[in-house]
């Protein structure tokens, strides 16, 4: 795939992205990404894992630190990503490397798993990606924010901000992945945890912390954890904030008509 598919405004506005993270913010965020990673993943284990949109590394240092593979390898389309995770001395990291954003450099079923977390959202071209995932690696790990609600389309500007340019339900998201020859085998939701929800508004947004702010905060994550704990999967996936999927490959392609 030619290096034109991605367009060349996308890598300078991540490039920049990475220069000024801030790495307090994404480790948190990585933590609980990491534990959904690992949940979805109970049972099986991975010798050779690849992080595509590795971002600044977050998710595999902490599963390096779980001791989750045996060696890991990452690509990333930011020079300033692959930079950065370059310097973390992440635990049996083989290679790190910047790639064109649908092009793996890597042979056909080179990896035991790909982790893809939340990558797809952001990507012009979802298929072509996928079909290349489908290629390297005998399954995979994909991780969406849940952004459609009702009236999603009034928000985009909301969303484009964050570079989100699909929104996904899991319903969609699974209709994504049997349309391109996947297998369902195991899935999660999740909710954002207080502890974000707490730092992004005490920290990020600067509000001043408050003893109803944190109980409010708190209370929502309860009540929504037990109202679809009781009402099953489909309410859960009505409440979640994000859909974790771990999926193998078929000899299924993907046909149109």
């Amino acid at each position: 795939m030619a290096d034109d598919k991605l367009s060349g405004n996308v890598k300078t506005a991540y490039d920049e992205f990475y220069k000024t993270h801030d790495e307090a913010w994404r480790m948190l965020g990585a933590k609980y990404k990491a534990q959904h990673i690992i949940e979805v993943c109970k049972g099986r284990t991975f010798a050779k894992v690849l992080e595509v949109g590795a971002g600044d590394g977050s998710i595999l240092k902490i599963l390096s630190e779980q001791n989750f593979a045996t060696e890991y390898h990452a690509v990333e389309i930011s020079d300033s990503g692959v930079e950065y995770i370059q310097s973390r001395n992440i635990g049996n990291l083989k290679s790190v490397q910047v790639f064109d954003g649908y092009h793996l450099p890597f042979a056909d079923d080179s990896f035991d798993l790909i982790v893809l977390s939340h990558v797809l959202e952001h990507v012009e071209h979802e298929r072509m990606l996928l079909r290349e995932l489908k290629r390297v690696a005998k399954m995979c790990v994909i991780e969406v924010p849940r952004d459609y609600k009702k009236n999603v389309d009034g928000r985009i500007k909301h969303f484009l901000a964050y570079g989100h340019i699909n929104v996904y339900t899991p319903t969609s998201l699974r209709y994504l992945l049997l349309t391109e020859g996947f297998k369902v085998e195991a899935d999660l939701t999740s909710m954002i945890e207080p502890e974000v929800t707490k730092f992004n508004t005490y920290i990020n947004q600067k509000k001043p912390k408050s003893f109803v702010t944190d109980l409010k905060i708190t209370t929502e994550f309860m009540v929504k954890s037990a109202v679809g704990a009781f009402l099953g999967k489909s309410k859960q996936e009505e409440l979640a904030n994000a859909y974790t999927v771990l999926c193998s490959k078929t000899d299924k392609q993907a046909h149109i008509f």
